[in-house]
């Protein structure tokens, strides 16, 4: 599951021409939204579990406001592909 949900955001990203950096963020952000969901596939969850997890970004690890902009736009095209 994870696996293939992997080599589409990483075709997708190619495909509008990301950097290798960006597409390495991007999959270890999407990496982190599966196993902070005990491994549940993105498509299985909604919009509270981005919600549930952006906050715990914000509020336990403390990141910046644009740190979880970065994972925010790794998780829509996840979900974007996933569905």
């Amino acid at each position: 599951m994870a696996a293939r949900l992997m080599d589409e955001v990483r075709r997708i990203l190619r495909l509008r021409h990301y950097s290798f950096e960006t597409e390495k963020s991007h999959t270890q952000w999407i990496r982190r939204y599966i196993l902070f969901h005990n491994k549940t596939d993105p498509k299985d969850l909604g919009a509270s579990a981005t919600e549930d997890y952006l906050s715990h970004l914000a509020l336990v690890v403390n990141v910046s406001a644009s740190t979880q902009n970065q994972a925010l736009s790794a998780l829509l095209i996840s979900l974007q592909e996933s569905s």
